[in-house]
């Protein structure tokens, strides 16, 4: 018996039998096997070979980094950041007394830039792969059985280890009714390189995606219609918050139709069609579908080993992050949770010193996430909503970036920082910041809370004059009713 299969036959007996043609693959051995290599997989490969652990990482893309690193998190910034940068030389220059004429937007040049990003950063890794010792494979990898990985690349082989921790990440959700041809109408890989500046672009999801990428292309001359079946846009961010980013960005030119259901979109010549349940059709250039994302389980070989996954496709871990199969774990967006990074990353590293014996930890209470539009938007903690439907009473802190003279300074007023703290212990339950760098501003926040700070500590450390960070202080204070800066 071979592979849970009693005399197989082929049709075609001249033909290499393929699971006989897997026994003649080279093996080798490793101590740990990291499948995949995004944020969770080869961060957690680079600890586990600090630790001493022979370890591997497979991944089936030319380069290491994940969504993320490749058609995620760095390449959207490149495109924001210049973005953003073409648009105050446009428009935002002149009340600093700097008059520009005759900007011109080259946009092969700008995402020529993002790609050099995302080279220099995807090449870091296979250096730092070099230095601590890990051994990287590129190919298709699924499990043979719980010991074994197939890789499936140029070279294919099979991968023997003691444990394999499956970090196989996630991919953008689909809309069976939104025809997705990765060019007009496609999700947020696509919408990062389109080849031009459509006329009018479509969003499909007004949660975080779907704004970061809508400001880009609003930004560089786009109209952008952003469609959110619920009643607000951010859901999941503190509502207070929310409403201010909505009235902000509208002011901005985003057009947000919210409670709007997606029939239907199609692709038809060079143009598409977006049907509306009980309203017009609209016609655009192209289509960004941003419903969310899905993790990255199918195609894995999973029942190979008798791992299930749950209904959505999430792989159930314990609190050493291994799965019910014994010596085989599991981190990041593929286990559930907040889909971010930095918490994949975290529990890669968490993972692997447990499995070295080290007493480490992660709190999923403080774990920021960040919105890198203009201005931007970070949160860490509860939002007043959580508190008021847990029946927990709190006090509540307020600072205005418009108070603010770093603020002033830099033409950056529109914002503010919140807090929320226990109104028996004054512990810090959550901070919510929209303003200029608030995904800088709010490491404190969660550097505070992680310690279990109260809003009495920020309030009495002194923080730098003139900075943004005095918000976060001036805040603190006000939880305490004694702002020095706001009336």
């Amino acid at each position: 018996m071979l592979n849970g299969v009693a005399g197989l036959k082929h049709d075609h007996p001249d033909k290499p039998n393929p699971l006989i043609e897997q026994d003649k693959m080279k093996t080798v051995q490793h101590d740990l096997v990291v499948f995949g290599g995004g944020p969770a997989g080869y961060v957690a490969a680079i600890r586990a070979a600090q630790l001493g652990i022979d370890t591997a990482c497979i991944d089936e893309n030319p380069r290491f980094g994940g969504t993320c690193l490749r058609v995620g998190c760095i390449p959207s910034k490149a495109l924001l950041e210049s973005s953003h940068l073409y648009e105050e030389a446009s428009h935002g220059m002149s009340e600093h007394g700097v008059q520009i004429n005759g900007v011109e937007l080259h946009l092969d040049k700008l995402m020529a830039r993002k790609e050099k990003i995302v080279d220099t950063l995807t090449g870091g890794i296979n250096m730092l792969f070099k230095k601590r010792g890990v051994t990287p494979y590129q190919g298709r990898g699924r499990f043979r059985d719980v010991n074994t990985i197939q890789v499936d690349g140029e070279e294919p082989l099979l991968i023997e280890a003691k444990r394999i921790l499956i970090c196989a990440g996630s991919h953008p959700a689909k809309l069976r009714s939104v025809e997705e041809d990765n060019d007009r109408i496609g999700n947020s890989t696509t919408a990062l390189s389109f080849p031009d500046v459509p006329d009018r672009l479509v969003v499909i999801g007004g949660g975080y995606i779907g704004l970061e990428l809508g400001s880009v292309w609003n930004r560089l001359g786009s109209e952008v219609i952003v469609l959110e079946a619920m009643d607000r846009i951010l859901p999941g961010i503190d509502n207070e918050i929310a409403n201010i980013a909505h009235r902000t960005f509208k002011r901005q030119g985003l057009d947000f139709r919210t409670n709007t259901f997606v029939d239907s979109a199609k692709r038809n010549g060079e143009k598409c069609v977006v049907a509306i349940k009980d309203g017009d059709p609209i016609e655009c250039d192209r289509v960004l579908l941003s419903t969310g994302r899905t993790p990255a389980t199918d195609d894995l070989g999973l029942e190979s080993i008798g791992l299930e996954t749950d209904g959505r496709g999430f792989i159930a871990v314990d609190n050493q992050f291994e799965t019910a199969v014994e010596s085989v774990y599991a981190t990041g967006d593929c286990i559930g949770g907040a889909m971010l990074a930095h918490k994949a990353m975290e529990e890669g590293i968490v993972c692997v010193e447990r499995m070295a014996g080290i007493e480490s930890h992660i709190n999923y209470d403080v774990i920021p996430a960040i919105v890198y539009t203009h201005p931007e938007i970070a949160t860490v903690g509860k939002t007043e909503e959580q508190l008021k439907e847990a029946g927990v009473q709190y006090n509540k802190g307020v600072s205005p970036f418009g108070a603010n003279g770093r603020a002033r300074t830099l033409g950056e007023t529109e914002g503010r920082v919140k807090i929320l703290a226990d109104q028996e212990t004054d512990r810090v339950l959550g901070v919510h910041i929209i303003g200029a760098r608030a995904g800088d501003l709010i490491a404190e926040a969660a550097a505070a809370m992680e310690y279990g700070a109260s809003s009495e500590d920020i309030a009495r450390t002194c923080h730098a004059h003139p900075t943004l960070a005095e918000t976060v202080h001036e805040a603190a204070m006000d939880v305490d009713k004694r702002a020095i800066h706001t009336a």
